[in-house]
């Protein structure tokens, strides 16, 4: 039974990691993926955490797909997902301080250094093209 319902998770969650891959998104499934990528990321880089929330479905996700569409855009995509490669996530999250654990929470990075960080609350309650636009926005602040 439990291999089963490991299955019928992954299924489930398939459809929530191609939301971002097929944007051209990068996942880091593991800690060593992160710690590879991460840090040796010159110029900018976004680190979107993918969660199965109702907010990274209906604001989070849609909000990075409408920012991407934009002119300016970070050197590097990357996503981790909470919940589901918790490694992997935990040790993105030491990139974030001084932020707490948010899920879904998106990072942008340059040279580095965090310079951008929408945490969850800053999602949930706005509409996806609230955030595309707040991206949009630091993305012309530190992706030229």
């Amino acid at each position: 039974m439990s291999m089963s319902f490991e299955r019928y998770m992954l299924d489930m969650v398939q459809p929530m990691r191609d939301d971002l891959t097929r944007l051209g998104i990068e996942e880091l499934r593991t800690p060593e993926d992160v710690e590879a990528k991460l840090p040796e990321a010159k110029g900018t880089a976004l680190v979107v955490v993918n969660s199965v929330c109702g907010c990274a479905a209906g604001q989070c996700r849609p909000g990075v797909a409408a920012a991407l569409q934009h002119d300016v855009k970070p050197d590097h995509l990357f996503t981790v997902f909470a919940g589901q490669d918790k490694e992997a996530t935990a040790k993105a999250r030491e990139y974030f301080a001084p932020y707490p654990p948010s899920s879904p929470s998106i990072a942008l990075f340059k040279d580095g250094e965090l310079v951008h960080f929408i945490e969850r609350h800053q999602i949930e309650n706005r509409s996806a093209q609230d955030i595309a636009s707040d991206l949009q926005g630091a993305f012309d602040r530190f992706c030229r």
